[in-house]
């Protein structure tokens, strides 16, 4: 992904008013993010613990959704799997995303969900450049590359529901 600025970020919501983007929290160190680590910039707003943000690039053209995240306690022998990157998390560690569709969907209030690492670090999971917190990633036959592409594909099928 390239690097991309907060001007940049804060137009390219499909998913909430203009003020809304203009008020949310971005990622402090956006500076210094691993960008070309990076399919999707995530993050999760510090203020708001419920609430998540997905930005990428689509089509040419930077996007960016808002997510809420729905939360459960769940104990540290339950484990769950991201639906993008495939990696196994105990506990906490994946969240069902839910997202309000875009246009008069969104203001109806229709939303998609999508099983997803909370901490929406997907990119640097299927990378190698982070490891999960006692999960693991699946020993798989695909190549990092092939992993890349299927989850870049899962995003962009989460992307088609929301804009549809």
């Amino acid at each position: 992904m390239k690097a991309v600025s907060e001007q940049e970020i804060r137009t390219s919501f499909v998913n909430c008013s203009r003020g809304e983007a203009k008020r949310l929290a971005l990622p402090r160190d956006l500076a210094e993010q691993p960008w070309d680590d990076l399919d999707f910039l995530g993050w999760c707003d510090p203020g708001a613990p419920d609430r998540g943000y997905v930005v990428t690039e689509r089509g040419g053209e930077v996007v960016g959704v808002a997510l809420r995240v729905v939360t459960q306690q769940r104990g540290r022998l339950h484990r769950g799997m991201c639906s993008l990157c495939l990696t196994t998390h105990p506990g906490n560690g994946v969240s069902l995303m839910t997202a309000r569709r875009a246009g008069q969907a969104g203001r109806d209030n229709n939303s998609v969900g999508v099983y997803m690492c909370t901490d929406l670090a997907c990119s640097l999971y299927v990378r190698g450049k982070k490891i999960p917190d006692l999960g693991g990633r699946l020993e798989e036959s695909l190549t990092v590359e092939q992993q890349i592409d299927r989850t870049v594909d899962k995003l962009s099928a989460f992307l088609d529901k929301i804009l549809a």
